[in-house]
């Protein structure tokens, strides 16, 4: 059974799609624990109806009939749902779209854990010290957390070892634009998370995220190459010498300069 294309481009979404999730993180996202924004739980809850594990399938299903019909049609009803998606849940059991109504698209339109406490840090307790605790949690705990937790863990869990936490961390409706800065500079996360901090238009604006990610190393090149062209003629000169950064992308800026002298 093909899961139905939600018509949205999202890398957590993309990861169940992918069949990168495991059965039993699957299972936890069908029943509505693993709570992201609206727009990725309705996108995840179609993509899990159509999973080869039957557990998976019928608990999708059962969370989407669990969601309050006036959020579900408040929410199809905004000009930023795919339209993909509005039909699919339009057409169940012949819903009809109707505008007004609760329709945050920072919230879940529905969580079954809304009362699971997260683990908070402890006083004192250093950085190496939260790492090695969260790596003792197993994946699907790692992603409530870097959904819901603090600035400290998800500084953390955007390094994990696991490319669905690290991506999960940038989901999270609590991350804010100097994280995002801070993230694009680290050159030891996975190469995903800079893709997609790449790939976001709205953080790409920044023009500091732009900068960090043309100077980190691990940013993939066609990323790092689009960002370039946009940097101002101080920083083209610093970058130009800078071994640290690929070469292809200080020829690209030594040609800028070139042309900029005329």
């Amino acid at each position: 059974m093909a899961a139905p294309d939600p018509g949205l481009r999202s890398s957590l979404v993309d990861l169940f799609r992918h069949g990168d999730a495991d059965v039993d993180v699957r299972l936890h996202a069908a029943r509505g624990a693993l709570a992201p924004k609206a727009h990725e739980q309705l996108a995840l809850l179609m993509v899990l109806s159509a999973d080869p594990d039957e557990r998976v399938r019928t608990a999708a299903f059962e969370t989407i009939d669990r969601i309050p019909p006036a959020a579900l049609t408040a929410f199809l009803a905004r000009a930023d749902v795919p339209e993909a998606m509005r039909q699919w849940y339009s057409s169940r059991d012949n819903w009809t779209v109707v505008a007004g109504g609760a329709a945050d698209p920072e919230a879940p339109l529905i969580d079954t854990a809304p009362d699971e406490p997260v683990a908070e840090p402890a006083e004192g307790q250093t950085e190496e010290e939260q790492v090695r605790l969260l790596s003792l949690m197993t994946v699907f705990e790692r992603l409530k957390i870097a959904m819901r937790g603090t600035r400290e863990q998800r500084a953390a869990l955007i390094r994990d070892p696991s490319k669905m936490v690290a991506i999960a961390v940038l989901s999270s409706p609590k991350v804010t634009e100097p994280e995002i800065e801070a993230f694009a500079r680290m050159t030891t996360v996975n190469e995903e998370v800079l893709r997609v901090i790449g790939t976001n238009r709205v953080w790409t604006r920044n023009y500091a995220v732009a900068l960090a990610l043309t100077r980190n190393p691990k940013t993939p090149l066609s990323i790092a190459m689009q960002m370039a062209p946009r940097l101002t003629e101080r920083d083209m000169r610093q970058i130009a010498t800078d071994r640290n950064v690929p070469e292809p992308v200080r020829l690209m800026v030594r040609k800028f300069l070139v042309k900029a002298r005329g």
